[in-house]
């Protein structure tokens, strides 16, 4: 959604159709869509003047981006271990953290033509904020979000395989360990190594849930799983994405 002052604005119905052919799927809850097609900086301008005490940001995908992460990861890691039964986690833990990757998010967006369905303030379109590959990737996440809300667990785990199986297909060889690249990434530039931390530690003994996050020049990776290893590896995985 870019353009100039002169040009019309992009028409919302229009919009959401395109959403809705990207994602196979027709919209019980079409609320669901819009608030995931929209960016927060358009949240203010369609649902009017902020209430006394709002924060900025509410109405827009945001919500719908936090459970639509959580559900890619678990239809991936399902995905995976149906892929490939012979690999234990050090193997799958990089293809997961490589799957998930707002870069390959980013990607998929910009393959299926996302941006063009985005609701974003004027004068952040203008701007190609549309087209940012953090944007688009929150998008993703937020429509993948809408579709479990819609439809369920089915409807979302269809169209991941679908939209992710040329990348799946490609990913002949586990990516190298995340923890492992930053490190020899941090190296080559002759910085100081990595520091990892856990910032938290939930749930009972037999499940248990970690956040670790990693820092490196003036930067940091969060990562959350049910090992202190896979979360150090996917924190490592965000922190390099944001160092590339």
């Amino acid at each position: 959604m870019t353009g100039t002052e002169d040009e019309p604005s992009p028409d919302p119905a229009v919009q959401f159709r395109a959403a809705e052919a990207i994602l196979g799927h027709n919209f019980a809850r079409p609320t669901l869509l819009h608030e995931a097609l929209t960016h927060r900086s358009a949240a203010h301008g369609r649902r009017g003047q902020l209430r006394r005490g709002e924060r900025r940001g509410v109405g827009s995908n945001e919500r719908l981006e936090f459970i639509g992460d959580r559900v890619l990861g678990l239809v991936m890691a399902d995905w995976l271990i149906e892929r490939f039964p012979d690999e234990q986690e050090g193997e799958l833990g990089p293809r997961h953290a490589h799957l998930v990757s707002r870069k390959v998010l980013a990607s998929i967006a910009e393959t299926a033509g996302l941006s063009e369905a985005l609701a974003v303030a004027p004068n952040e379109a203008r701007a190609g904020v549309g087209q940012l590959a953090n944007v688009l990737a929150d998008a993703m996440e937020a429509m993948i979000g809408a579709l479990y809300l819609d439809a369920g667990l089915p409807a979302a785990q269809r169209f991941v395989r679908q939209a992710w199986q040329p990348v799946m297909a490609a990913l002949v060889l586990p990516p190298k360990d995340p923890k492992t690249a930053l490190q020899e990434l941090l190296m080559a530039r002759r910085l100081a190594l990595p520091i990892y931390q856990v910032v938290n530690r939930s749930g009972p003994s037999h499940a248990p849930e970690f956040v670790i996050s990693v820092s490196a020049c003036d930067q940091t990776g969060t990562g959350r799983a049910g090992s202190k290893r896979l979360a150090e590896r996917l924190a490592a995985a965000d922190l390099l994405e944001r160092l590339t």
